[in-house]
Formats: C-alpha cells, structure tokens, sequence
C-alpha cells in the first residue's frame, strides 16, 4: 500500500466543510480512514495547517474553543499542527454602491490569516523531495496550491489527490491532481471524536456551545 501523507489547510476545511453546522468536533484520523481506506493507504503523516485565532467582542470564547479542539487533535498519534498566524490592519476601503468617480473611503480594521497556504506548499513539496510519501492528499480547494501541486505530480513523480471541502470544484487544482474526491456531510457527521476525551494531561470534553 502506498505511503500517503494529509495536509490539512485548517481554514480553508473549516469554512468549506463545518461553519454552521454540528460537525466542527471533527477527528481526522477517522475522515482519512473513510476516504482514503486501509485497502489502499497507509496514513504515514496527517499535517493540520492553522493559526491561533484571537477573541472577539461578540465572541470571547473562541480561543478556548479552538484550544480545546487542537487538543482533541492531539489525541491522533502521526498528526502534527503548523501555525501560521493572523495579521491585523486599519485600511481605508472604498465604500460600495457608490459613484466610482467620486468614491467615498472608510477606515477598516481587516484581519487576514497568513502563512498557513506557504506552510502547506512548503511541506508537501519538501516531503516529496524526502520522499516521504508515495500519494500526497491535500485537504483543500485553494488554487494558491496548484504550483506546488504541479510540481509534486509533474516534475517529482509522485501522486497528489485533492479532498474537497468547498462545494465549488477548484479547475485548477483538478487539472494536476491524481485523484478529486469531495467531502460529503455523510462523511463529516460519521467521523467527530466522542464528546469526551482522555489525553496525558487528563479527561475533557466537546465545548458545549460551537
């Protein structure tokens, strides 16, 4: 059976597959085993790909949530977590619906998760260069990883297969993917962790409000 390595772009998964729904409790150790199944790969490493989201006025919980859910990952024994992280500016912005010859601007503060897509790209082509892997699955539908992607499957040799979290079907990367499977709701709602959970630190639990 093929060595096969998963990088997870965190963001990209989550509001593709779980935003607003019962799912974000999400164990990918157990999405791979149903997508990509034992008869045919060896899961060799699963790479989570994130970054360290910050509170909110409206949402001050949203760093403990996300703690407690990075320790669930944790739980899996070949899956590491990269961070990349979050860049926070004031902009002006035109505003919209306005005459273009006379725009009007506003003072934005817009936030933008960086590094997460370089840090993807950075380790799958690395691998492949190490020869870590046989399959290559990203978890994805950015088109930023086409070239990385295109380098794995065209100038390495290896294979790339693309699972989809977004409803839209990313052409570019299908062009240079072995395989394209999308993630069905079947499929998430059949592989959440159990609500309670034992790490070498102790017992804890799903958060009760996602």
């Amino acid at each position: 059976m093929p060595r096969t390595n998963v990088y997870i772009d965190g963001f990209n998964f989550y509001y593709g597959a779980v935003r607003s729904t019962p799912y974000k409790w999400l164990n990918f150790a157990e999405l791979c085993r149903l997508l990509l199944p034992p008869s045919h790969y060896a899961i060799n490493q699963v790479k989570y790909f994130t970054a360290r989201v910050q509170a909110r006025p409206t949402d001050p919980d949203q760093p403990v949530r996300q703690e407690i859910y990075l320790r669930a990952l944790r739980t899996i024994p070949n899956l590491s977590i990269i961070f990349g992280h979050f860049l926070t500016n004031d902009v002006s912005m035109p505003m919209a619906g306005q005459n273009p010859l006379t725009p009007a601007y506003v003072r934005v503060v817009k936030t933008e998760e960086k590094g997460s897509d370089v840090n993807l790209a950075s380790h799958l082509v690395n691998d492949a260069h190490n020869k870590d892997f046989d399959v290559g699955v990203v978890i994805s539908n950015d088109s930023d990883l086409v070239e990385p992607v295109r380098i794995v499957t065209q100038e390495l040799g290896l294979h790339v297969g693309i699972l989809n979290p977004h409803i839209r079907r990313s052409r570019e990367l299908s062009q240079y993917a072995t395989f394209y499977k999308k993630i069905r709701p079947g499929v998430l709602g059949a592989s959440q962790f159990p609500s309670a959970l034992n790490d070498a630190t102790g017992a804890f639990h799903k958060p009760a409000v996602w």
